[in-house]
This record gives C-alpha cells, sequence and structure tokens, in this order.
C-alpha cells in the first residue's frame, strides 16, 4: 500500500507565503544589483581637476543628462592690487552679461550643463561657461583615458574652438 502523504492547508499556505517572500527578497536584490550598476555615460562623474589646477569640478548627473559646478579655486580670492578692487575678497562672477549675476560667487558656480552620453566615450549637445572672460560655448567632451577628459568648447562648429584637458 502507497501511504500518501499531504500537506494541510495551513502548511500549504505557510509554504506559499514562503515561496513568494523569497520570490520578492531576490527580485529586490536584483534590482538593487541594477540600481547600483553604472551606466557607461557615468564614467565621467566624479572630481576633476583643471587645466594647470586652477579649480577641481565635480560632473554630476540628474535624470539622464551630466552637469560639472567648480568645487574648489586653487586661488579663492582676487589678488592684491586687483585693477578692480576687489584684492582679497572672494572671486565672484564679475565678468558676466547679466549684471544681476556678477556678485555670485565662483565656488560652488554651475558652470557646465545638460550634456548626453552619445556613446564611444562622447558626451555632447552640452555648454560651458567661462567666468574669466563671461562667455557660454557650444561644448562637447571625451574620456582619452581612465583619468584623462577632454573637454572642447566652441563657437558654431567644433572646429573652431579650444581644448583643455582635466585629470581626476
Amino acid at each position: 500500500m502507497k501511504v500518501m502523504r499531504s500537506m494541510s492547508r495551513a502548511q500549504e499556505r505557510r509554504w506559499n507565503g514562503l515561496f513568494v517572500l523569497l520570490l520578492f527578497t531576490g527580485t529586490l536584490s536584483l534590482r538593487a544589483e541594477a540600481a547600483d550598476t553604472n551606466a557607461p555615460g557615468d564614467a565621467i562623474l566624479g572630481i576633476w581637476h583643471t587645466t594647470e589646477d586652477k579649480s577641481q569640478v565635480q560632473v554630476f548627473k540628474e535624470d539622464d543628462k551630466y552637469f560639472a559646478k567648480i568645487v574648489s579655486l586653487k586661488e579663492p580670492a582676487w589678488p592684491e592690487g586687483d585693477k578692480e578692487g576687489m584684492a582679497g575678497k572672494p572671486k565672484n562672477d564679475r565678468r558676466n552679461p547679466s549684471p544681476k549675476l556678477r556678485s555670485r560667487p565662483i565656488a560652488g558656480l554651475l558652470f557646465m550643463n545638460d550634456f548626453l552620453y552619445s556613446g564611444r566615450n562622447l558626451w555632447s549637445g552640452g555648454r560651458v561657461y567661462d567666468p574669466e572672460c563671461g562667455k557660454t560655448y557650444k561644448c562637447k567632451m571625451s574620456l582619452i583615458a581612465t583619468n584623462r577628459l577632454e573637454v572642447h568648447g566652441y563657437v558654431g562648429v567644433s572646429l573652431l574652438g579650444r581644448t583643455v584637458v582635466w585629470t581626476r
């Protein structure tokens, strides 16, 4: 005679509940791992030293676009003998074409915006603001090595412009 073992309804519900719990936790951990994985375009995120180490900038991401702000300046104050009478005061955006913005500090300034990752280590479609002259340019960036970022600002076509290299 064959003995059949069957579960009670209560045991069956417990096993089903446990199965659902295990399935749910596994799904959550997979989602958490997927969230930790950086998109290919995120390779430029972090702190960079600008050309001649004049400042440190932070590249960050909001939604699918990349931005940069000035985190610190090598020389945060205007030098002695400043021709505009600002010696010893924190550097401000005094060359900005908008008089309302001229008093804002350079440290903390959002100066690059709206870059999209185009693939093949290229970010394009953005703009860069140069506080030294108060002008805004079209811009693209290329990651040429893990710790070297080429930033190319230009007017009109990209052949007419200037390229600088930042390092991590």
